[in-house]
């Protein structure tokens, strides 16, 4: 018997998507199988930054698309954004992690925040892939709680003077417009959280690479601001009041993450049913055990449940909903938890052999987990939903 996975793709929610987006979908999946799958694995031993398949997103639309035409980007839709993230997160992590962070933290922001002068900068080298972006908020000692960051801006005879460290940066090494919280007033906590957008090539920017047990192909990094001037065009918004900007990134990045997450998870079913139809046991197919098709069966409805979310969620975005931050905490967490319990949920099926480095398995459940950390861990989000539900918030 044999199973490819095939039969659960056709029957996935996608049954209110229009024919372009299902073409999308089709698109992104044919190409990230033909031209990112084969290097996945070479490129996690060896460290390697995937530069060179990045590029080829661009002039395929797959780069920039919650960027406008009028920028070079090949905006269409917020659900379509998300089914991109979600095909090419279901091949390589670190592709999508570009794309996402590239949209829905830098671009987002200083297309909704940014004057004319840092739109016309920024977004067309974003959108043809001149340049990719990283945003520097994760600090040290401050994790999920970013009104508490020590990142300090002071003003300056024309301009700023940044001081201070971020952690846990993806893409910083090869970033070329950086997103960065800092604060004016640590006093003031979030009401003192100011944003700024410049390019990492400033004196004074300096990034090494932080030891990571999982991700080697993304160079995770941490950075630092050694007195680091910017004149004040640098500022995106107002002085202290980058919070909301903050949180309105974050609501579009939250959508991102989960997406890439049903990709994950996806991923995990991708490679388990044919598994679970091939390899053998007593005399049958592991597949035809009671307890492995139990499993199978979670997997798939816990993917199933979390792409309804997701989807849900870009389709209140698109219906133009100012504000879904507890839905894009619902989708992130639900997401994230099925990629997790998914890859734990192969391995087990594979056995032995999800630990071997000729399986993807193994890999998958390391990187699932850094995305139910990143971007707000799950006790984060249980609490942001449980105090909107309660009007706490």
């Amino acid at each position: 018997m044999t199973v490819t996975g095939k039969n659960v793709l056709r029957r996935m929610a996608d049954f209110d998507l229009t024919d372009t987006q299902r073409q999308v979908r089709a698109a992104v999946r044919e190409f990230a199988e033909r031209e990112i799958l084969p290097t996945v694995e070479q490129h996690e031993r060896e460290g390697r930054y995937p530069r060179g398949i990045i590029a080829k997103l661009a002039p395929l639309g797959f780069l920039a698309p919650m960027i406008p035409e009028s920028y070079g980007g090949s905006f269409i839709d917020v659900v379509t954004y998300g089914i991109v993230c979600e095909e090419l997160a279901r091949v390589d992590w670190v592709v999508a992690s570009a794309v996402s962070v590239a949209n829905s933290l830098v671009g987002s922001s200083i297309l909704r925040f940014g004057t004319a002068a840092q739109r016309q900068r920024w977004l067309p080298p974003l959108a043809n892939g001149d340049i990719l972006a990283s945003a520097c908020l994760t600090e040290p000692g401050g994790g999920t709680d970013l009104a508490a960051m020590k990142t300090r801006a002071t003003q300056v005879d024309g301009g700023w003077r940044l001081s201070g460290s971020k952690v846990f940066i993806s893409h910083a090494a090869e970033a070329g417009v950086f997103l960065v919280a800092a604060t004016v007033d640590p006093s003031r906590a979030h009401r003192g959280v100011t944003m700024f957008v410049l390019d990492p090539s400033v004196a004074g920017i300096t990034s090494r690479p932080l030891p990571m047990r999982t991700l080697q192909r993304d160079n995770v990094a941490e950075v630092h601001f050694d007195d680091v001037v910017v004149s004040d065009d640098a500022v995106l918004g107002e002085v202290g009041r980058g919070f909301p900007i903050l949180g309105a990134a974050l609501d579009t990045g939250r959508f991102s993450v989960a997406a890439r997450c049903v990709g994950q998870a996806q991923r995990a079913v991708d490679l388990t049913l044919p598994y679970a139809a091939e390899r053998r046991a007593f005399g049958q197919a592991i597949g035809e055990f009671q307890m492995v098709q139990q499993k199978i069966a979670d997997m798939i409805c816990r993917t199933e449940a979390a792409r309804a979310l997701v989807y849900r969620l870009g389709r209140m975005k698109d219906a133009g909903v100012e504000r879904c931050s507890m839905e894009a905490s619902m989708a992130k967490l639900m997401a994230s938890e099925a990629a997790t319990q998914n890859a734990l949920e192969a391995i087990q099926i594979h056995g032995g052999y999800g630990f071997a480095s000729e399986y993807e398995v193994g890999r998958l459940l390391l990187e699932a987990k850094t995305l139910e950390v990143g971007e707000g861990t799950s006790e984060l989000h249980r609490k942001l939903i449980a105090e909107y539900a309660l009007e706490l918030r």
